[in-house]
């Protein structure tokens, strides 16, 4: 498989090698013996926690009003 590196330094990965990494979003890049290598990494936990909540079609207003639902329970 081929990439080519574009005039802004940008590069396609091949669909075949993203499909091994799922979710995969952002990768860490660094070169070792002439190779760049590319690694998978999660920025932070609360990104991911995010990112479930989307899969499941949570939104922000949800979470919101289930947080003002829960405040109310406890006062009462």
């Amino acid at each position: 498989m081929l990439a080519k590196i574009t005039s802004k330094n940008q590069i396609t990965l091949p669909k075949a090698v993203v499909d091994e990494f799922p979710g995969a979003r952002y990768f860490e890049v660094h070169s070792k013996e002439g190779r760049i290598v590319l690694t998978p990494v999660r920025l932070n936990r609360a990104e991911a926690v995010r990112e479930k909540l989307a899969s499941l079609g949570i939104s922000e207003a949800d979470v919101t009003a289930s947080v003002e639902w829960a405040r109310k329970r406890k006062r009462a």
